[in-house]
C-alpha cells in the first residue's frame, strides 16, 4: 500500500503528503520547507507517528521529519547528509536516488537550507526556521 501511495503521490502536484496510518492527514503544493513547516506549527502539540511523502529528502527536511514524527519516508532524492539524519533518530527511509547534498537551483553549490542544517539538532534547525519565517512576514 505504501508503494501505491508513493506513486501516487510521485504523479500528483503535491510537493509533501502525510500520513497517520491509512489516513491522509496533511497535504501541500508550496515549495521547499514550507509544508513541512507549516504540518509542524499546525499539530506540534499533538505530535503522532506520521509516514512523509517529501519530493526532495535534504538534509533540511530531514531534521523537520524528526520535528514532526515521521517514522518513515519516501522521496524521489535525497541527500546522503539526509540519510545520516534519517538513520540518527531511527526513521526508515526510501529514496529512489541519493546525492552527497542537495543542489541548488541554480546548480551552483549547496542548497542554502542544507548548508544551514549542517551541524544543528533538529529542535535547534526547527527554532532556526520558525524565526526566519516569522521576520519575513
Amino acid at each position: 500500500m505504501a508503494l501505491d501511495r508513493f506513486k501516487a503521490f510521485l504523479d500528483s502536484d503535491d510537493t509533501l503528503r502525510i500520513y497517520y496510518g491509512n489516513k491522509l492527514i496533511f497535504s501541500s503544493k508550496k515549495d521547499r520547507l514550507l509544508p513541512l513547516m507549516d504540518y509542524i506549527g499546525t499539530c506540534k502539540n499533538e505530535r503522532k507517528p506520521v509516514v512523509v511523502y517529501d519530493k526532495i529528502m535534504g538534509n533540511a527536511a530531514a531534521m523537520l521529519c524528526v520535528e514532526a514524527g515521521a517514522v518513515e519516508v519516501y522521496s524521489p532524492v535525497g541527500s546522503e547528509l539526509a540519510v545520516k539524519t534519517l538513520d540518527k533518530h531511527g526513521i526508515r527511509h526510501h529514496l529512489l536516488k541519493t546525492s552527497p547534498y542537495i543542489i541548488r537551483e541554480d546548480g551552483k553549490g549547496m542548497c542554502p537550507m542544507e548548508e544551514l542544517s549542517i551541524g544543528k539538532e533538529p529542535d535547534e534547525f526547527y527554532r532556526i526556521m520558525k524565526e526566519r519565517i516569522e521576520q519575513s512576514k
